[in-house]
């Protein structure tokens, strides 16, 4: 947290953080956590109101923050990002990437092919490109923290047309950078939420029966909530879990089931 003196304390303390997507409520609350915990954090979007939004929740709050419109999917503006950040920091310690995957939620047989592999295409593209461009700094430091968002696992549900399986794809994409950066000091760690209900739109179709399926599959009286999302990235992306590395980090209480 900020003092008056304009020290700060916390899990992040000096820390640089990326964050993608980071206008939509998980990014927003995970930048907002970071920040309080001491993180100078750099939001990446593609609606600058937004980011302006997250950016004023924070410096209200005594953080730090700098906004930036950018396309996760496209290359030059993902390595003209890190870049810029990595000029000015002098590092880059995180970088967490929760842009949208542009999924069409049918059961397949109603699917186009476009529809259908639209997901898998997007989630894999943009996770490559800002793992590899951030990686590129936290190679030369040693050190450095990617998280991705979602998470896999044996079960699935009817009707999330290609999303399942564009999750299945990252998992095995967290697999290949965790192996390939682990023995310069850098961790890739996802995690998992089986599905955040504060981030469900109101005027969504059947979605009174999403948020009763969600809360039946979880174990425990409560499901994920944003605030659980951006205190387990914080702790998984603070040196306080340096052990961890190719994992999931799972806060679905209980609702997806590890291998």
């Amino acid at each position: 947290m900020a003092h008056q003196d304009g020290s700060t304390t916390g899990l992040l303390r000096g820390k640089t953080a990326l964050i993608y997507g980071a206008g939509g409520p998980v990014g927003g609350a995970v930048a907002r956590t970071f920040a309080a915990e001491g993180a100078s954090v750099h939001l990446a979007g593609r609606t600058q109101g937004k980011l302006d939004k997250v950016a004023r929740d924070i410096g209200e709050a005594g953080g730090i923050a700098h906004t930036a419109v950018v396309d996760a999917l496209d290359e030059t503006q993902v390595d003209s990002f890190v870049d810029a950040v990595a000029r000015k920091a002098k590092r880059v310690d995180i970088s967490f990437n929760l842009i949208a995957y542009g999924d069409v939620q049918l059961p397949l047989m109603e699917l186009s092919a476009d529809d259908f592999a639209r997901p898998i295409s997007n989630a894999v593209r943009t996770h490559f490109l800002t793992t590899r461009a951030a990686a590129r700094h936290m190679l030369r430091q040693r050190s450095g923290v990617v998280l991705m968002f979602g998470g896999s696992g044996p079960q699935t549900f009817q009707g999330l047309g290609g999303f399942k399986i564009a999750l299945d794809a990252m998992e095995g994409l967290r697999r290949q950078w965790a192996v390939e950066l682990g023995k310069s000091g850098i961790r890739v760690v996802t995690i998992v939420t089986g599905g955040i209900i504060e981030t469900i739109p109101w005027q969504m179709e059947g979605r009174d029966d999403v948020i009763a399926s969600i809360s039946a599959a979880a174990h425990l009286n409560r499901t994920a909530t944003l605030e659980d999302v951006g205190n387990a990235a914080a702790w998984v992306a603070s040196d306080k879990a340096g052990a961890i590395t190719d994992a999931t980090v799972n806060i679905s209480s209980g609702m997806v089931v590890d291998y």
